[in-house]
């Protein structure tokens, strides 16, 4: 069988949207190749931001490298599922729309034979092959190995090939040799990002929605959860609420924790939470006392390797 061709993500993160229609006349730099999700980002004010959720426009984020299956295509536009992001709405992976221009095609693809090389910082260059910058890559994007020396690794990117600085990544020998980090791995994960803007679909380090966040601190730690807050809290080991360590996630919901579960969050140890909270907040830690975090918490789950067993 002949090596069939992987549709990758060829932008820093490419937004996946509820349908080819979903994008207003403000989200234009989001669905272009290059894509500008500074400038976009910027001019997102409160309103429209919030619309992204309330107009059910966006569904998640796909970083830069990341495969998606093809489901079908529609004048410029392609529907996906996301293989990377467990879902209960597609068993193939997370759907949604994403504009043709924002996928390559490569059928060379090393992810199965080779080292993987993660992103370690917020954000990192990648340089072309002379050295120029070309993209700014988000936290925890993947791309194969081709060579590496102590100041630069050569990537396999979706159209090509280019360099990272060795010290924005690590290199591991594959993605499934990441190791499982600890529950306090899990929280010096997510505290670099504290005062970031809180982006709904975000799963990147432009922007993090709650389940993002979660998902993007467990993946860094070697653990692929699924995508969105009702599915994380339907895996995972089960902890009961008396018995929480920091490092385990934490749902909330509507009716003091009786109706429709709407919230994530990750235990930060001695009653505090940190999560990426709403539209117009940013990430933070809390007191979960008094709050009404506090009267909607129902229910907790441990991704994170417990060691001295």
């Amino acid at each position: 069988m002949g090596n069939q061709k992987k549709w990758l993500v060829s932008v820093p993160a490419a937004t996946l949207w509820t349908a080819s229609d979903s994008p207003r006349e403000i989200d234009l730099e989001a669905i272009t190749n290059p894509v500008n999700l500074d400038s976009w980002l910027e001019k997102l004010t409160y309103e429209p931001r919030l619309e992204l959720c309330n107009g059910n426009l966006v569904q998640s984020q796909v970083l830069y490298g990341e495969e998606v299956i093809v489901l079908e295509e529609k004048e410029g536009w392609v529907h996906v599922a996301v293989p990377s992001q467990p879902s209960s709405k597609d068993e193939r992976g997370y759907p949604g729309w994403i504009p043709k221009v924002q996928l390559a095609q490569n059928e060379d693809w090393k992810f199965k034979s080779g080292n993987a090389a993660v992103i370690q910082n917020k954000k990192a260059a990648l340089y072309s092959i002379e050295r120029e910058p070309k993209l700014v890559l988000s936290y925890q994007t993947i791309l194969p190995v081709l060579k590496e020396d102590n100041e630069w690794i050569q990537v396999q990117t979706p159209e090509g090939e280019g360099y990272l600085k060795s010290a924005d990544v690590k290199v591991f020998e594959s993605i499934e040799a990441i190791p499982i980090g600890s529950g306090q791995d899990i929280i010096t994960a997510g505290e670099q990002f504290l005062g970031l803007p809180y982006l709904w679909g975000g799963m990147s380090s432009f922007g993090y929605d709650c389940s993002g966040f979660s998902y993007s601190m467990c993946k860094a730690n070697g653990v692929i959860i699924p995508r969105d807050a009702h599915d994380q809290a339907e895996a995972g080991k089960p902890v009961e609420l008396d018995s929480i360590e920091p490092g385990d996630l934490l749902f909330f919901a509507y009716e003091e924790g009786k109706g429709k579960l709407h919230h994530v969050g990750i235990y930060y140890g001695d009653g505090k939470l940190l999560h990426s909270p709403n539209t117009g907040k940013n990430i933070e830690i809390i007191d979960l006392k008094d709050t009404i975090y506090e009267k909607e918490l129902c229910a907790a789950r441990r991704y994170w390797q417990e060691t001295g067993e």
